[in-house]
């Protein structure tokens, strides 16, 4: 075991103890060592009296008071010192209380208290030491070189604390950044699988709705028609449920500091043809997907936001536009890709409004990218969103 591992927890019981019962302690110690003369009086040849000795308590006791009054305690100090060194008998052997008081006033005391209690104890010392005979010079020295140290240990300790004290700041500033940014995050991750929720019950229940309300005219007039009508109903059903079922797991099995969420196997633009085949086949919508350029990478969440956006937009079309014919269309170019979706229905009064085109906007936003809807050029309407491609992205980032 090192030195530093056995003086740590008796350094932390000595922090945490009462400050009065320490200054106390000190005190005492510091009048037991101006009191040694009385003790072992044959090993000096100093005159003592009982006023020497109560001028040398008077400049321990109030060491008591140190942390509660500092600069009161300096002076009281500072006057008592002086009144032994005069009085002669005995003269302070070693200024103990003052390397205490300055200590303290260099620790805790305001610049221009502690500048001023250095000068004028540096100046009383001289002084007073003048006026005592047969003093060798490196008596000076022993007694400014104490105080100079006792007061040069109050700024280390001082700097020191200034020092642990931004540590723990700047500590503390990055937990509440780091709380900050994990709420964010989880803000952000539960937004996005709301997002899904809605995209995948609007489009959902949509189909089924529509495959319900042709439900009755088919059953009369095709029978067979209408088995693969609700077929397509149980199966468009239990995608969706499939589909929930995984963002329910993803939800419960969120860690409580949102770090290690897992995250859904996330569809993606390649998935579109699949999408539009199956809103034709649901629907009748004459749904078709035109594509353009030369297909570029996109990035994970661009690839998400490009299948819910056409996602939503067939879904509105299928639920509010009364449309006969939808067309999607993919224009890739160097720096972005245009989504293009429009239909012949009863244009943006019929739209106007949903949480699906406020939710097209939003994903448009994260990925970087703008959307645009309104009234398409030949009637109907139309919803148009750019979104950039990894490269330019990356670029954009850097």
């Amino acid at each position: 075991m090192s030195l530093r591992s056995a003086l740590t927890p008796v350094v932390a019981r000595w922090r945490t103890a009462n400050p009065y019962a320490l200054d106390t302690a000190l005190a005492a110690l510091v009048l037991f060592a101006v009191s040694l003369q009385w003790i072992f009086p044959d090993e000096g040849d100093d005159p003592l009296t009982w006023q020497g000795w109560l001028l040398g308590a008077a400049t321990a006791v109030p060491l008591i008071w140190r942390r509660r009054a500092p600069c009161a305690t300096a002076w009281a100090v500072s006057v008592a010192t002086p009144a032994q060194a005069l009085h002669h008998a005995p003269p302070p052997d070693v200024m103990y209380g003052g390397m205490v008081v300055l200590y303290t006033l260099a620790a805790v005391g305001k610049p221009w208290q502690r500048r001023m209690m250095l000068a004028g104890w540096v100046i009383g010392v001289v002084t007073t030491m003048r006026h005592q005979a047969e003093l060798a010079p490196f008596e000076y020295a022993f007694h400014l070189m104490g105080l100079i140290c006792g007061y040069a240990l109050g700024m280390l300790y001082r700097v020191q604390r200034a020092y642990t004290t931004e540590l723990e700041d700047r500590a503390r500033r990055l937990e509440r950044e780091r709380a900050a940014d994990t709420a964010r995050a989880r803000a952000e991750e539960r937004s996005r699988i709301a997002r899904d929720m809605h995209d995948i019950l609007a489009h959902a229940v949509s189909l089924m709705v529509v495959q319900a309300e042709a439900g009755p005219v088919v059953v009369r007039k095709d029978p067979e028609r209408a088995e693969a009508t609700f077929d397509t109903i149980a199966a468009t059903g239990r995608d969706a449920m499939v589909q929930l079922r995984k963002i329910l797991g993803v939800l419960k099995e969120e860690r409580p500091d949102g770090e290690g969420v897992p995250r859904l196997p996330q569809p993606s633009v390649t998935a579109l043809p699949a999408l539009v085949e199956r809103v034709r086949e649901s629907t009748g919508l004459r749904a078709e997907l035109r594509t353009t350029g030369v297909p570029r990478p996109l990035s994970s969440d661009t690839e998400v936001a490009a299948y819910r956006v056409v996602q939503e937009a067939l879904t509105n079309t299928v639920k509010h536009a009364r449309a006969s014919r939808a067309v999607v269309a993919l224009d890739w170019a160097e720096e972005r890709m245009t989504v293009t979706v429009t239909d012949d229905g009863r244009g943006p009064s019929a739209q106007a409004g949903g949480h699906g085109l406020i939710g097209i906007r939003e994903r448009a936003a994260a990925c970087g990218g703008s959307a645009e809807t309104g009234a398409g050029p030949d009637g109907g309407f139309r919803v148009v969103v750019r979104l950039p491609v990894a490269a330019a992205r990356e670029g954009a980032l850097g």
